[in-house]
């Protein structure tokens, strides 16, 4: 009988992300159609953008051969579909710049900003996630009090403050870390804390929140009326049930510090996607842009629906939700 019920619990999370992943088609294809035609719309025309890298005067002439041999001078319909087919098979075109293949420059640049993530959140989670509990515990009291404070501070600082804060005291004044980030792991301490601070600062409250809400449920007296020991309680119940608000607020920032890390990244020298998209943007370089949108739209979308199916393991009332009884 329990092995009947989880394979009718593993066909109902599977017909649900069918049909996430059929529902998601149309907001993904919004969102291409969206951002080409705002490149499109662009009052710059972008092959005299190519031609002027290149250190190609850039007369009538030139411009429209080149404007042909592109495609550019088809009609917006016609120019959209083939981007979008060309996309879909991995090609997504090449930089006005220099040249390159724009899949190429986000694979080169992914992996420095998926480091920066997932440091930053294991740290952010590590620091948030117990403090939160012990500002829930000791709710009115001298340890909460601080933390709060604190945590307000972190709260309030920009992370591009944070940078400026540490690079002045760690790198220049006290010279634990490097001013410029490199490929050592040691590079990584000082955009990791600009980034965690402030994202603990803010998660230390959602986390207490989370856990006051669970301290004052029934099943917590039951527990201490039947003699549990607090950490019992605690680490087996009540963070269990606050887990759902913690995984989100964990996806949450994934989802942002990839692609939301370009003041950071500018800061350290970091070659990560947000430095490459703000260089992208200073010089119009649209194929880059354009490749970085769609593809944080896309990891938007997957970190969503994973969180999504990480309910239904965590607390068993989501499936529900999914059509298992």
């Amino acid at each position: 009988m329990a092995g009947k019920m989880e394979r009718l619990g593993q066909h109902a999370v599977l017909r649900y992300v069918l049909r996430r992943l059929l529902s998601l088609i149309p907001v993904l294809l919004g969102v291409t159609l969206l951002t080409y035609a705002l490149m499109y719309l662009s009052p710059k025309d972008p092959v005299e953008m190519m031609l002027q890298a290149q250190g190609t005067a850039p007369s009538v002439d030139v411009v429209e051969a080149m404007r042909r041999q592109l495609g550019l001078d088809r009609p917006f319909i016609v120019q959209y579909l083939d981007w979008l087919g060309h996309f879909i098979r991995g090609d997504m075109g090449r930089s006005y710049v220099d040249g390159a293949s724009v899949a190429d420059k986000l694979l080169t640049a992914l992996p420095n900003t998926l480091k920066l993530t997932a440091a930053s959140v294991v740290v952010t989670a590590v620091l948030s996630v117990p403090l939160g509990i012990l500002t829930a515990v000791y709710r009115g009291k001298t340890a909460d009090r601080i933390i709060r404070f604190l945590s307000f501070i972190g709260n309030s600082l920009p992370n591009y403050i944070v940078s400026l804060g540490l690079l002045y005291f760690f790198a220049l004044k006290l010279g634990w870390f490097p001013v410029l980030s490199s490929r050592s792991v040691i590079s990584l301490v000082l955009p990791t804390l600009a980034l965690a601070i402030p994202m603990t600062g803010k998660y230390i409250r959602q986390v207490r929140a989370a856990v006051l809400e669970q301290l004052h449920k029934p099943y917590v007296d039951g527990a201490v009326a039947r003699g549990l020991k607090t950490r019992t309680i605690l680490f087996r119940d009540v963070l269990r049930n606050a887990m759902i608000t913690i995984v989100t607020l964990m996806s949450m920032s994934v989802g942002s510090l990839l692609g939301g890390t370009a003041a950071i990244e500018m800061i350290f020298v970091l070659p990560g996607l947000g430095y490459m998209v703000t260089n992208a943007v200073t010089v119009r370089d649209y194929p880059v842009i354009q490749g970085f949108v769609v593809w944080m739209s896309v990891i938007y979308v997957v970190i969503n629906l994973l969180t999504d199916i990480s309910y239904y393991y965590m607390d068993p009332r989501v499936s529900a939700g999914m059509g298992v009884e």
